[in-house]
């Protein structure tokens, strides 16, 4: 709030603020909005204050994602780390996970990491060789026809399992054995599948016969662009399909039989390609740059795919879905929007005509951490406190993952260091403290417009001529504060730079100078809280309105 102003017969006028707001980067700023800041929260609120110190915990030579589970997991260069511990190689680059019961799946590799079982390898499988027979087999210890494939020296059970839908190619003589079954059980060097499922030499079609060339049997997992885990499935995305794994199966994505366990596939018909997937409110949700999609239905006979048309998640902004406040918040090409389920709203009015892209986000349940790049490509971490309605501008980071874990939310910056933020409990061990940062306040124009007595100032020149401050300065830390006049560029110190002391107010001698408008910034280095600001001024003559001093 911000105490009435205290008239005076000669003009003189006395405003005070008693909350400090969030970001307000709007030309119309009012009393209490940031037009600017670094390195402030939302924590104290009606306090300005810095934010908490951060924690480092580990810097990566060649950082390629962070992600946790039961323990966390990253990657470094070419290597993949669960716990502290190298788990297996991937390649370089970027890298997107999700995890379904004990396995983690890392894109765009198509590997996994058994958490229990400490296995590593690749989702995908493929036999290749140049003779392959289709003979009769037996099924479930009883005989079948042409049910049966069979590779001399070959250990099935090396590359496949039961249950694995599984893609041949290569056949000639019989093309129709170009398909993709599902395997029933595995005997050494023999797959069997349901009876009748291939064709055979004869004339009755149950003699058999061998396929010679290029054949090979593989497992596949679409390209997936986007990922996530919604009761027990794995959903994703590539760029106009919607697909989901058979249930509590990561490896199998192409079974389809009618059965509940099924795998499930389908084609959206509007234009442009998928920009995201997150699991919402029990529901898997897909998004476009201008359509969100949800996925309703339990089994695959009864999927059915809703679709809306309103701001999805923009292009390169897949990384920016989070659910803080139990909502779900996103970047989208008109600004960060949230989402409850029905029409998104917008979150973006204190940005004022700040556009963002590129974001990644992350949240420790009631707090979105947002670092994205501005119209001039300068990254900043961007928070948004859910139970107060503010945005609050950090730093430069440029991160890109966010994870929570043991209730602590960490990220890994493209420099590759991974740090906990916020609201830390309880950090590993070997962890180091943030070196001492600097920050500021900068408030919007103050135009003193209106009274408690119904007069304006905002048309006439008018003097400040004296600032309080009650202010709280930690050991090894420093502020000041600083004035700038008719938008002249130039910031002049108010009084003296601040030491640290107990909570208490100063008064900053101002030299009296006629503006038509000013704005006030408070910066230092260290911890520091706010609490409150006076200011006395008074007006000028509405004749006198050339702009500088006067």
């Amino acid at each position: 709030m911000k105490l009435p102003e205290v008239p005076y017969a000669d003009g003189i006028g006395k405003r005070g603020q008693l909350q400090f707001y969030g970001l307000d980067h709007n030309l119309g700023a009012g009393d209490g909005g940031l037009w600017d800041m670094q390195n402030l929260t939302s924590d104290y609120y009606p306090v300005l204050s810095t934010r908490a110190k951060r924690k480092i915990y580990k810097n990566l030579v060649s950082p390629g994602g962070l992600f946790a589970w039961d323990a966390l997991a990253w990657v470094e260069g070419t290597a993949f780390y669960y716990g502290g511990a190298k788990k297996g190689d991937v390649t370089a680059g970027e890298k997107r996970f999700a995890a379904i019961g004990a396995y983690i799946i890392i894109l765009p590799d198509k590997a996994y990491y058994n958490t229990v079982s400490g296995e590593f390898g690749s989702l995908e499988s493929t036999w290749s060789g140049n003779s392959l027979t289709f003979t009769n087999g037996k099924l479930y210890e009883e005989a079948a026809e042409a049910n049966t494939i069979q590779c001399s020296g070959v250990a099935w059970s090396d590359y496949f399992k039961a249950g694995d839908a599984v893609t041949i190619s290569g056949c000639t003589k019989h093309t129709e054995n170009n398909k993709t079954p599902v395997i029933r059980e595995i005997d050494g060097d023999k797959m069997y599948f349901y009876e009748n499922v291939f064709k055979l030499d004869g004339d009755n079609g149950t003699t058999e016969y061998t396929e010679t060339g290029n054949l090979t049997v593989r497992r596949t997992v679409p390209d997936l662009e986007y990922l996530c885990e919604n009761e027990n499935r794995l959903w994703g995305c590539d760029g106009r399909t919607i697909y989901a794994s058979k249930l509590g199966d990561p490896f199998n994505w192409n079974v389809f039989e009618g059965l509940e366990t099924d795998s499930y596939a389908v084609d959206t018909g509007s234009a442009g390609d998928f920009t995201g997937c997150v699991s919402f409110l029990g529901y898997p949700v897909f998004f476009k740059e201008d359509h969100i999609y949800k996925v309703y239905g339990s089994i695959p006979s009864n999927f059915e795919v809703m679709g809306s048309a309103t701001l999805g998640v923009a292009k390169g902004c897949g990384g920016s879905l989070a659910i803080a406040g139990e909502r779900l918040l996103y970047l989208s090409n008109s600004g960060v929007m949230i989402y409850s389920g029905g029409i998104p709203q917008s979150l973006h009015d204190a940005f004022g005509m700040t556009r963002l892209r590129n974001g990644r986000a992350g949240s420790d349940g009631l707090k979105y951490y947002l670092s994205a790049q501005d119209e001039a490509g300068d990254w900043k971490l961007y928070v948004y406190d859910t139970r107060k309605g503010m945005w609050h501008i950090e730093d430069k980071t440029h991160a890109t993952h966010f994870c929570r874990y043991q209730g602590n939310t960490y990220f890994l910056t493209a420099e590759g260091e991974i740090a906990l933020t916020g609201n830390i409990l309880d950090a590993p061990e070997g962890c180091t403290d943030e070196e001492d940062f600097t920050w500021f306040a900068e408030t919007g124009d103050f135009t003193e417009k209106g009274s408690s007595q119904s007069t304006s100032y905002d048309g006439v020149k008018k003097s400040i001529a004296k600032l309080w401050v009650r202010i709280e300065v930690a050991a090894g830390a420093e502020a000041k504060v600083l004035m700038q006049f008719d938008s002249d560029g130039k910031w002049v110190q108010a009084g003296q730079t601040l030491k640290p002391e107990r909570k208490r107010s100063y008064y900053l001698p101002i030299v009296p100078r006629r503006a038509d408008h000013y704005r006030i910034r408070i910066e230092g280095k260290g911890e520091c809280r706010v609490y409150s600001m006076n200011r006395e001024y008074y007006a000028g003559s509405e004749l006198k309105s050339t702009r500088g001093p006067q």
